[in-house]
């Protein structure tokens, strides 16, 4: 116990004495001269609770370079042009069909903070799912996801593959206290949202290498990994795992030039 807070108990026993004494003296009411003032112990005043330091920041984006834009940045709510028109110069000045073109931002945010989770809700995912059903086949007993599966993604690869990550993360910088007030808007109100997009790519970068092909097993329509250790693996690491071991190694190789550019190089720890 500190000195100030032994102050404010005795202060408090002292008060609570004196209450009991002027009762007994008001209802006996026994003496007509007045006892002698009882010394009071100063009254001490608690010490102010500090407020909780705010979490470090790991990964402060403010050292990246920002893709120059207009002075005078959009809202959160107005951004949806800006940001189509800023990723659409990714991609020789024409967005890609399959990205949705809605609440972009808060979308990219929720679904990035959903990828280490179990479930990714696709209503929120910032682009259209992949055309056509998981292509499976039958290896002896088992159901397995077949080896042309992964064509269904390459045409998205491909265009993973071309982005210049140099652009992209000037891009993310020029609009990131947009993302930083979609992540508070989460539920974060103290969140750093570059690091958790860090901390994202890490645990997608941590997708284990799986022998192939994977078995399934289908419970009523839904597929499932037979391996309960691949199924308990969060919604980005096996959406990983679904697009095949040569897409996914493309996608990693961006992941690291992405996680350089926000971050520096990864440091073993």
């Amino acid at each position: 116990m500190t000195k100030s807070t032994i102050a404010w108990v005795v202060a408090a026993i002292a008060f609570t004495a004196a209450m009991i004494f002027s009762a007994r003296w008001y209802t006996t009411g026994t003496s007509a001269i007045a006892p002698p003032p009882v010394a009071q112990a100063p009254e001490s005043v608690p010490p102010a609770l500090s407020p909780p330091a705010p979490p470090k920041i790991e990964h402060p984006i403010e050292r990246v370079q920002a893709e120059p834009g207009p002075s005078t940045p959009p809202t959160l709510e107005s951004s949806d042009l800006a940001m189509r028109e800023a990723l659409a110069s990714l991609f020789e000045g024409k967005l890609p069909a399959f990205v949705q073109p809605m609440n972009l931002i808060r979308n990219i945010v929720a679904t990035i903070d959903n990828l280490p989770r179990s479930k990714a809700a696709p209503r929120l995912w910032p682009v259209r799912p992949t055309s056509g059903a998981l292509a499976t086949m039958s290896a002896g007993d088992s159901l397995v996801i077949a080896a042309d599966n992964s064509t269904r993604y390459a045409p998205a690869v491909a265009l993973v593959h071309a982005i210049d990550s140099k652009q992209l993360v000037a891009i993310y910088v020029r609009f990131y206290p947009l993302f930083r007030r979609a992540y508070r808007d989460l539920g974060y109100p103290e969140g750093y949202f570059n690091d958790r997009l860090v901390a994202v790519i890490d645990h997608l970068l941590a997708t284990p290498s799986v022998r192939q092909p994977i078995a399934l097993v289908q419970s009523k329509v839904l597929y499932q990994y037979a391996d309960a250790e691949l199924e308990a693996l969060s919604a980005g690491q096996k959406t990983m795992l679904r697009i095949g071991p040569e897409n996914a190694a493309v996608v990693k190789a961006k992941l690291r030039e992405i996680r350089y550019r926000v971050a520096g190089p990864i440091v073993a720890r």
